[in-house]
């Protein structure tokens, strides 16, 4: 089957005509991972094409409002035209109905498809009414814009990974770096972070408090070589100068506890009737470590 024919019937068949590809313009372009769209090819290829395109028509060009893997999957294939349904839409119903597409297309979703929430937001609608476009819950969709408000890419992700829980999320994003703890002591006792999850969510933190609350692209890894900023370097090397001192501050308050366990335990071994108290209990002698540590608070 050659990647331009289409046979699949239903009730939209008799309104689906061969556009030319060169004529259709993205309205709301996205990214995709190269794996996904090498693979939409090859299926094309060899399977043609299952789902025309959805446009609709401004003069001689077309505005495209669902398709555009197949559009350019095409374009790759070296096809002229696509089956495209072209429906009556104005240009910012056209717009909602391509960002909405987006959203729902697959799951987690990204950071685009979340600026796409934030993209019909802007263009005037309640979360209530991108909650009924999207089929998405309420309090999910004003969570996911407050994060988005506050550039909070990085709780986003986590969010989208199901690695914290969004009002979780939230609450990280409104509290001061002294306050986070009470956050996450808080989501361990309601049982929304336990084991791994708590664990992930501190290092979520960590990073966050090191480069900040963007990722820059998101899910992007920094690339290899890439140089950090002296703002990023500073940031990191106060953290870990604050790492090292409750350590050493952790290291001391301990020395002090064995030091008053050594002395107390000195005394009590100057007591024959504990010494004979510990004999009698079948225990003449004590561990290596402990005798030493008395021996040497003592000598």
């Amino acid at each position: 089957m050659s990647a331009a024919s289409f046979s699949a019937p239903g009730p939209d068949a008799e309104r689906v005509q061969d556009v030319p590809v060169d004529l259709i313009d993205v309205l709301n372009p996205r990214e995709r991972k190269q794996k996904v769209f090498q693979e939409l090819v090859a299926s094309i290829r060899l399977l043609g094409l299952k789902k025309p395109i959805t446009v609709t028509q401004r003069g001689d060009r077309y505005l495209l409002i669902c398709g555009q893997g197949r559009v350019e999957a095409f374009r790759t294939l070296g096809q002229r035209t696509i089956p495209a349904i072209i429906v009556a839409s104005s240009d910012e119903d056209a717009f909602v109905r391509s960002l909405v597409e987006n959203i729902a297309r697959r799951a987690p979703r990204t950071m685009e498809q979340l600026e796409a929430i934030r993209a019909l937001q802007q263009r005037g609608h309640e979360p209530q009414a991108i909650a009924r476009k999207t089929g998405l819950d309420v309090s999910w969709i004003k969570g996911v814009l407050t994060l988005l408000d506050r550039g909070e890419e990085r709780l986003l992700i986590a969010v989208e990974d199901h690695r914290i829980p969004i009002t979780t999320a939230i609450a990280i994003a409104g509290a001061g770096s002294e306050e986070v703890q009470q956050v996450l002591q808080a989501a361990y006792e309601s049982g929304d972070l336990r084991g791994r999850k708590l664990l992930a969510a501190r290092r979520l933190i960590e990073v966050r408090g090191l480069y900040g609350k963007a990722t820059g692209r998101a899910g992007a890894a920094r690339p290899k070589g890439a140089r950090f900023s002296s703002a990023v370097l500073v940031r990191a090397y106060n953290k870990e100068v604050e790492r090292q001192k409750q350590l050493i501050r952790k290291a001391d308050l301990v020395e002090q506890r064995l030091a008053f366990l050594a002395a107390a335990l000195g005394g009590l071994l100057r007591d024959e009737h504990f010494v004979d108290l510990l004999r009698a209990e079948g225990l003449p002698t004590l561990p290596k470590a402990i005798d030493e540590l008395v021996r040497g608070r003592s000598g």
